[in-house]
C-alpha cells in the first residue's frame, strides 16, 4: 500500500477486522519494523530512526490502557514526565490539555472508575500532554455511548482545526463520513484511497447502466427476500429502516413497486440514490471476493 495524509487532515483508516489496520499504525509509530517498504512522518524516516518520530506523535490505544489506580492527574503526570515535560512547562500543557478534552474536575478521581467516555477523554489528553503534531487513534469510541461519541469527535474536530493532523481507524460509517480523507483497506491491500465523495463517485460503486435505489416499507425483511430474487436487483440489504438496492437502470422503480404490491406489501417511499461509504465498501469488499483477488 501506499499513501499521503495531508497536514491538518482527519485520515480515516478502514477496513474488517484482521486486515491489518493497527499493524500498519505500529509500523508508522516506529513499533514494528516493516518487512520492507518506507515510511515518514513529518519527514522522518520511521524505519532509521523511530526514536525520534515518537515525540513527535500521539497515540490512543482502542483498548483503555491507562494506569487504572493512578487519578486523573497522576495518569497526566506520568505521561508528561514520559515525555520530558516538568516544571512550568508541564504546568501549562497539563492545564491546556485538561481544558481542551473537558476534564477539568475529574482530577482526583482513579482512571479505572471513571465512565467509558471520561476514560477515552483522558487517553485523549495523555495523548495529547506534548503537543504532538500528529495523532494515531485506534478505533477511539469503540465502546462508548452515542453522546460521548458525538462530544469526542467534536474534541478532534478542534485539533483538527487548530493544525493537528489525525489518523483514525474506525468501524462506524457515521465516524467515517466526518473525515477528510479516507483509506481502505483489506486483506492488507489498499483498495480505495481519496475523500469520500470521490469514492462515492467510483464507478465500480455504482457501474453504468446500474442505479442506487432506496425502498422504505413496513414489512421489509419480507420485501428484502422477495426483491432479492426479482430480475434486475444486482443487490439488497438493509440500511437502517430502510432497503438499499443495486437495480439494472433498466428495471423501474415503479415495477420493483408493482412487485411489492402484488405481496401485499405497501411501499412507504421509493428513490434514487446516491452510494454512502458503507455501500462503497461492501460492493468493492464483495468484488474483490467474487473474484478471488486479495
Amino acid at each position: 500500500m501506499s499513501f499521503d495524509v495531508p497536514d491538518a487532515s482527519i485520515f480515516g483508516f478502514l477496513g474488517p477486522n484482521g486486515s491489518g489496520k493497527s499493524t500498519v499504525i505500529r509500523m508508522l509509530c516506529g513499533l514494528l519494523a516493516p518487512t520492507s517498504g518506507e515510511a515518514t512522518l513529518e519527514g522522518i524516516d520511521v524505519v532509521r530512526h523511530p526514536d525520534r518520530v515518537k515525540p513527535k506523535i500521539g497515540y490512543m490505544s482502542q483498548q483503555f490502557s491507562l494506569y487504572r489506580d493512578l487519578t486523573v492527574e497522576e495518569n497526566l503526570t506520568f505521561y508528561g514526565s514520559v515525555y520530558g515535560l516538568s516544571g512550568e512547562r508541564f504546568a501549562t500543557r497539563k492545564k491546556a490539555v485538561m481544558d481542551v478534552v473537558g476534564i477539568a474536575g475529574q482530577q482526583s478521581k482513579r482512571a479505572g472508575t471513571l465512565s467509558g467516555g471520561w476514560k477515552q477523554r483522558l487517553a485523549l489528553a495523555c495523548a495529547l500532554i506534548h503537543e504532538p503534531q500528529i495523532l494515531f487513534l485506534d478505533e477511539p469510541t469503540a465502546g462508548i455511548d452515542p453522546v460521548a461519541r458525538r462530544s469526542l469527535w467534536d474534541l478532534l474536530f478542534d485539533l483538527s482545526a487548530q493544525g493537528t493532523t489525525l489518523f483514525v481507524t474506525t468501524h462506524y460509517m457515521d465516524e467515517a463520513e466526518r473525515c477528510t480523507h479516507i483509506g481502505y483497506i483489506y486483506l492488507a491491500r489498499l483498495i480505495a484511497l481519496g475523500r469520500p465523495a470521490e469514492l462515492k463517485a467510483r464507478q465500480d460503486v455504482t457501474p453504468p447502466d446500474t442505479r442506487r435505489i432506496e425502498l422504505v416499507t413496513d414489512q421489509a425483511p419480507a420485501a428484502l427476500r422477495i426483491l432479492k430474487g426479482l430480475p434486475g436487483v444486482l443487490s439488497a440489504t438493509f440500511f437502517g429502516e430502510a432497503l438499499h438496492l443495486l437495480t439494472s437502470e433498466s428495471l423501474d422503480p415503479d415495477a420493483i413497486r408493482s412487485a411489492l404490491d402484488a405481496a401485499g406489501m405497501g411501499v412507504t417511499n421509493i428513490r434514487e440514490m446516491s452510494p454512502n461509504l458503507e455501500d462503497v465498501f461492501v460492493t468493492l469488499t464483495q468484488g474483490l471476493e467474487q473474484t478471488g483477488r486479495a
